[in-house]
């Protein structure tokens, strides 16, 4: 047989057409789709269609639903994609929180939680929680760890992707260079994937938001970082350090030599971050509102007394909004992303933060854009994390269609 005979023949034609079905039955707005819709979609024949859907039954990706009730002419058998069939892991990895989602093959969360971290916790901390909360969790939802299909870890700080390991993190002492994901695969005997966090946060407004072919998604917690989308795809820099928005120094004198923070935080994010803005108010509010807020890393409590009329609150929300738009301004006048998306923690502040923004930045910027908050807030990481693991499960997937 000669390589083009190869390449066109039967075995080939009929995984097309596997492929072909499958897509057009996940495409389905509720997974299920009868036999006759599968044929217009593709536009093979229904014979063609019934020895897909029977290939795709005996490899566990399709279920029948039966027949449906029908006044006259051919029955309409329904059948639904299995996305129980397999299953992937998000994480989100920060200094203060852990956020871990189980997602089945249509991207639906099985389960999922939210694990404060102990102040300072190092690198082999954050993997020992990392184990011990996904294996209870994936257990929870009846999934074994060692069951999943892939698994997507975000990260703050720069991720080097051809040798999957972090090459800086100063948030986090004994993050950089660990090699996690070496014994995460042997754990796990799947795929695991590392990317920045805000990369993924990006990832996940794509899928899920705003599909501008230019896109500036700013993360705005404890920590401030950016991902940025030019002509459709991201954009991460030649080091993979594009978009650290918080490392730049608006605060240091033009003159003097700026100096390296013992925090790890870098010199905008100790300006205009979650924990600046918390001390900006604990001084300024009353002793409840400031216990609220030490309580709260995402600084709800500060908006909720903007909103309800306290006096001291409003003046913290103008000056939080000012500064973070003296560095916003920065991105806007270079890149004229068009959209801004602005997810993270103190997205809870929703319009309230968001105008006062828009107001400060007016006079700093040179062309109009759009800003809003993500639909996702805090979970924009995990999500694109679930995604990325998606993605990466597509290769096992087509393994099954023969």
């Amino acid at each position: 047989m000669t390589a083009e005979a190869a390449a066109t023949g039967p075995h080939v034609l009929r995984r097309i057409n596997v492929a072909g079905v499958l897509q057009a039955l996940r495409d389905s707005p509720d997974l299920t789709a009868r036999v006759s819709d599968l044929t217009a979609a593709t536009g093979l024949s229904r014979p063609a269609v019934t020895r897909a859907l029977a290939h795709l039954a005996d490899a566990g990706l399709v279920a029948s639903l039966g027949v449906e009730p029908h006044q006259a002419g051919r029955p309409a058998v329904r059948v639904r994609f299995r996305a129980e069939a397999g299953h992937v892991a998000g994480i989100d990895i920060g200094p203060h929180t852990m956020a871990l989602v189980i997602a089945d093959l249509a991207g639906a969360p099985q389960a999922e939680r939210r694990v404060p971290i102990a102040p300072a916790p190092t690198g082999p901390d954050l993997v020992r929680i990392l184990r011990t909360e996904l294996a209870d969790l994936a257990g929870g939802a009846g999934v074994p760890a060692s069951g999943l299909w892939a698994v997507a870890v975000g990260t703050p700080g720069v991720v080097d992707h051809g040798r999957g390991e972090v090459v800086l993190a100063p948030s986090i002492p004994g993050w950089t260079g660990l090699p996690m994901l070496a014994g995460l695969r042997e754990w796990l005997d799947c795929p695991v994937l590392l990317d920045n966090d805000v990369n993924l946060a990006v990832l996940a407004e794509q899928r899920t938001g705003d599909a501008a072919p230019t896109l500036l998604y700013v993360h705005w917690g404890e920590r401030i970082g950016t991902g940025l989308v030019i002509d459709g795809r991201p954009h991460r820099g030649a080091g993979s350090a594009a978009g650290e928005l918080g490392f730049v120094d608006l605060a240091t004198p033009i003159d003097r030599t700026p100096e390296p923070a013992a925090d790890g935080l870098g010199a905008f994010e100790r300006l205009a971050g979650a924990e600046a803005i918390r001390r900006l108010a604990v001084e300024s509010c009353d002793a409840s509102l400031a216990a609220a807020l030490r309580s709260d890393p995402d600084l709800r409590p500060l908006f909720q007394a903007a909103a309800d009329g306290d006096p001291a609150a409003p003046p913290v929300v103008e000056t939080a909004a000012a500064r973070f738009a003296r560095g916003l301004a920065v991105h806007l006048l270079l890149v004229d992303p068009g959209v801004v998306v602005v997810g993270g923690g103190l997205a809870h502040g929703g319009d309230l933060l968001l105008d006062a923004v828009r107001r400060h930045l007016e006079p700093l910027v040179l062309a109009p854009f759009e800003m809003r908050i993500s639909g996702l807030q805090e979970n924009a990481v995990v999500t694109g994390a679930v995604w990325m693991a998606l993605d990466h499960a597509e290769k096992r997937l087509a393994t099954l269609l023969g």
